[in-house]
């Protein structure tokens, strides 16, 4: 990532490292007036404070200035540290690598976090193992006689995505490596196919009902009110409109060839032959790997079979399916990480034997797929772990309480607009630590005990939540699941996130005037919203697209 600091002015470099210097200074002023101490209650000066949002904004002002993602994550983690260490050099070191909370070491020694980068590397050598087998170059020749078109490879991809619901992490991988070799026969740019990948992964997954987010969201609803947690998953779903309008928006802009934004760039280059618009080319190695002649289709198909049920089974087995709990029940009290990691392990172990006795591999190309995949995850498992490290900084400093409390200040004033205010604040606060999950598992309860005599406006804005928090996670570059959507189609990450922040913003703010009209008629009527507001929502959207496709060919024809 390294050439694209190249294309920045010398003049604007000097200017970004005297920024970084100034904002270095400052913070140390700032920090520096509170001593710093570890002793118990210790909480930073800047604890639950608008300050405690900088480190996030720092890491994503650079990525977007300078292009460079593991500087700019670097950037976010150090001020985090500083502010939390009151300026104390030695108990920042402490912090960034060794804090209980939020500390590097800590973070990657989570179960859930090693889980997923053991996961990771399991899908990376399978996918690897697929493809020197020859199963997805086979895949890819029986698609060449089905799929005919761009727009057919685009829903294809849309397709694939909708039927892998179980997890996001899981769809992001599993798609990419199937479905690559066919967008790049057609010439759909890396961005294209990574703005899709992301596009239904977690706002698929926040309206599956059998999903690992349908278990988060469950038991994000207290139990103390009274409110059974699945039943509420599944009324939110009509109100989710940015999943919903998300899914409307991908079938719009492939059906009728609309790019807008960065990403027009990409698909005109991508045309010409460049699939990846800037200089480098991420994977490389793995992209131009001479595959086996002896495989088929069913060597792509029947693992992947495979890996979904074993998957759908590890899941169900961390809750406890089958020590006699019920399915939904299973799911709701599920490890989805720890199972994911049982599932791609049996994956693999099938593959195995199933490669060795049809002979499409030796032992040893079997052997060699094993570090081939955990070198091309290296890059996007590093990002990972630093944006669980920026993320637990961002916890330290309170940053989740200082939206906690603003989300609360205002609901009493302006309960109508409530929904809207979740909508956008749930935006803003999973874009700036890059975790859904964590966003929703705030705000949910605040929100229950906010409407307490109107169940129906209780649900629209708890849909409201999933909806902004799924949205800002959609956006952020230190989201997991913007990262595996970007390892997962091997485009470069900064790309991704550029390109695909236009279309995500479209469908955000059609979703936030949503949002108001269902607030206003849950206020007034306490009656389903749904059934107006749904509508209403995604005919504006269609609206919006149909408009702005015609401003693209009015332009082009000028040009």
């Amino acid at each position: 990532m390294g050439e694209f600091s190249m294309n920045i002015p010398k003049k604007a470099k000097v200017g970004i490292w005297l920024a970084v210097l100034a904002a270095a200074l400052i913070l140390i002023w700032i920090t520096s007036r509170t001593p710093a101490t570890t002793a118990e209650g210790y909480l930073p000066r800047v604890y639950q404070t608008i300050w405690s949002l900088l480190p996030p904004v720092v890491a994503i002002s650079l990525a977007l200035l300078t292009k460079e993602v593991y500087f700019s994550l670097f950037m976010g983690i150090v001020t985090g540290g500083l502010l939390y260490a009151n300026g104390n050099l030695g108990l920042t070191l402490q912090t960034i690598l060794y804090n209980d909370e939020g500390g590097l070491v800590n973070k990657i020694a989570n179960q859930q976090n090693a889980s997923i980068l053991v996961f990771v590397v399991l899908l990376a050598t399978l996918v690897a193992l697929m493809n020197k087998a020859g199963g997805s170059a086979a895949f890819g020749r029986w698609a060449s006689k089905h799929i005919h078109s761009k727009v057919g490879a685009q829903l294809a991809a849309i397709a694939l995505g909708v039927l892998i619901f179980v997890d996001d992490g899981f769809n992001c991988m599993t798609v990419g490596s199937v479905i690559r070799p066919v967008t790049d026969r057609h010439q759909v740019s890396r961005a294209k196919l990574a703005y899709l990948i992301d596009s239904t992964a977690a706002p698929i997954c926040i309206i599956a009902p059998i999903s690992s987010w349908a278990a988060a969201v469950t038991y994000s609803v207290p139990e103390d009110l009274g409110i059974n947690g699945f039943q509420m998953f599944l009324r939110t779903i009509p109100y989710n409109f940015y999943a919903l309008g998300t899914l409307l928006m991908m079938i719009l802009i492939v059906t009728l060839k609309l790019d807008y934004g960065p990403m027009k760039l990409h698909e005109d280059n991508a045309a010409k032959g460049d699939l990846f618009t800037t200089p480098d080319r991420p994977y490389q190695d793995a992209d131009n790997e001479i595959p086996s002649s002896k495989g088929s289709v069913i060597d792509l198909v029947l693992p992947v079979a495979v890996l979904i049920v074993s998957c759908i089974i590890g899941i169900v087995y961390t809750g406890g399916f089958f020590d006699g709990v019920g399915f939904i029940d299973a799911f709701a009290n599920s490890s989805s990480a720890v199972g994911l990691v049982y599932g791609s392990l049996i994956t693999l172990i099938f593959t195995f034997f199933l490669y060795m006795l049809r002979g499409v591999v030796t032992f040893q190309d079997f052997m060699d797929c094993l570090p081939a995949g955990f070198r091309s995850m290296c890059a996007p498992m590093l990002i990972l772990i630093m944006a669980w490290n920026l993320s637990g900084m961002t916890g330290l400093l309170g940053a989740n309480l200082y939206i906690r409390d603003m989300v609360a200040a205002s609901a009493g004033a302006l309960r109508i607009f409530l929904p809207c205010i979740i909508f956008i604040v749930a935006v803003f606060l999973a874009f700036s630590t890059g975790t859904s999950w964590g966003t929703f598992s705030i705000l949910i309860p605040i929100v229950c005990n906010v409407f307490t005599d109107s169940y129906e406006m209780l649900v629209i804005s708890i849909a409201a939540c999933l909806a902004g928090a799924v949205c800002g996670d959609h956006c952020s570059p230190i989201s997991d699941t913007t990262i595996m959507s970007s390892a997962g189609a091997h485009s470069n990450h900064v790309n991704h996130v550029t390109t695909q922040i236009p279309y995500a913003f479209t469908v955000a703010g059609v979703c936030a005037a949503g949002y108001l009209i269902a607030g206003m008629i849950g206020y007034f009527t306490d009656s389903p919203a749904a059934m107006i507001a749904l509508p209403v929502t995604l005919v504006l959207l269609t609206g919006v697209i149909v408009a702005a496709n015609r401003f693209v060919k009015v332009s082009a024809d000028r040009h």
